[in-house]
C-alpha cells in the first residue's frame, strides 16, 4: 500500500536545467504533461528573469545536442558477398536503411524550425514563456522594482563568496535567485521547495538530496526555524509533496533521464581523465629527455 503524503503548502523554485531537461526526455507528450502541471500551478511558482535568461541562452545548444544524438542512428552502408545481394532479409534491411535517412530528414527539419521559429514551432518554448509572464508576487521580472535590491544582495554574499554558486564562477546568477527565494519566502508563511540538478545549492547521495549546510543555516536565521525547505532533483517528488497528480510513466522518464546524465557525466569525467593522464606522461617524458640531454651536455 502506497504511503499517503501530506500536501505541503510551498512555494517551488525550478532551476534552468530542469526547463531544459524538458529537450531532452525522450517522450515529448511526458515534457508537456509535466509542463501543463507547472503552468496550472503557476500561482505557487518562484520565478526570477535570471532563469527565464538562462534558458533562452542555453535552449539552442540543448536542441543541438539532439541532432547529435539522431545523426548517431545511422543507415549506414550495407556491405555483403555477390551470392546473397539478392536475398530477401538483404532487401528488407537496405529498405529499413532508407526509412531511417527518411526519417532522420524530417527530423533535422523539424528541429530547424523549432530553432528558427519557436514561437510558433517549440510547445517547450511557448509554455515557459506563457509561465514567466505570470502576474505574480513571486515573479521578479524586469519590471519588477525589487531586481534592484536583490542584485545588491546578491553581488554582496557574491563577493563574500557565499553559496550558492558554481565553482570559478564569476556570475552573481545563483546569488539572484536565492535572494528572491529568501525574499519570496519571508513574505509569505509557506514552505519552500527547490527543484535542481545542479550542484549550486546542495549535493545529491544516494537518491536523496541535501541542501547546503549554510544555505540551511542561513534559512533558518532569516526566515524560521520551524519552516521546512527541500531540495530535489526530481520534479515528481516536488509534485508529489503539492499533491500535484502524476503518473507512474511520468515518474519512470524523468528517472531515466536522469540515470542518462549521470552515465553521460561520468563518461565525460573518464575521458577527461584519460586524457589528463595521457598528457601527464607526455610532460614526463619530455622532463626526463630534457634532463638526460643537460647531462649529456655536461659529460
Amino acid at each position: 500500500m502506497a504511503k499517503t503524503i501530506n500536501k505541503l503548502d510551498a512555494l517551488v523554485f525550478i532551476d534552468t536545467n530542469i526547463l531544459l531537461d524538458f529537450y531532452r526526455i525522450r517522450k515529448s507528450d511526458i515534457s508537456l504533461k509535466y509542463l501543463e502541471e507547472i503552468e496550472k500551478h503557476k500561482d505557487n511558482l518562484i520565478l526570477t528573469n535570471q532563469v527565464e535568461m538562462e534558458f533562452r541562452k542555453n535552449r539552442q545548444k540543448v536542441i543541438l545536442e539532439a541532432i547529435g544524438e539522431v545523426k548517431k542512428i545511422s543507415a549506414g552502408t550495407l556491405s555483403v558477398p555477390a551470392v546473397l545481394f539478392e536475398a530477401k532479409p538483404v532487401e528488407m534491411i537496405k529498405k529499413a536503411q532508407k526509412q531511417i535517412t527518411s526519417q532522420q530528414k524530417k527530423i533535422k527539419d523539424r528541429i530547424d524550425k523549432i530553432l528558427s521559429n519557436p514561437i510558433a514551432q517549440d510547445k517547450v518554448f511557448q509554455t515557459v514563456q506563457r509561465i514567466f509572464k505570470t502576474e505574480s508576487n513571486f515573479n521578479l521580472h524586469r519590471e519588477n522594482k525589487k531586481r534592484y535590491t536583490i542584485r545588491r544582495l546578491a553581488t554582496k554574499r557574491f563577493h563574500l563568496g557565499y553559496p550558492p554558486r558554481k565553482k570559478e564562477d564569476n556570475s552573481i546568477g545563483d546569488a539572484i535567485n536565492w535572494e528572491w527565494i529568501i525574499d519570496c519566502a519571508s513574505r509569505t508563511k509557506k514552505h519552500i521547495i527547490i527543484v535542481t540538478r545542479d550542484s549550486d545549492f546542495g549535493i545529491n547521495y544516494d537518491e536523496k538530496s541535501f541542501l547546503n549546510d549554510w544555505l540551511q543555516v542561513e534559512f533558518r536565521d532569516r526566515i524560521s526555524q520551524k519552516r521546512k525547505i527541500i531540495l530535489t532533483d526530481k520534479l515528481n517528488q516536488a509534485f508529489r509533496l503539492l499533491q500535484i497528480p502524476v503518473t507512474q510513466e511520468m515518474v519512470d522518464e524523468e528517472n531515466t533521464l536522469i540515470e542518462e546524465r549521470k552515465a553521460e557525466e561520468n563518461q565525460s569525467l573518464d575521458e577527461r581523465t584519460v586524457e589528463f593522464e595521457r598528457l601527464r606522461q607526455k610532460v614526463r617524458g619530455y622532463i626526463i629527455d630534457l634532463i638526460k640531454k643537460k647531462r649529456d651536455e655536461g659529460d
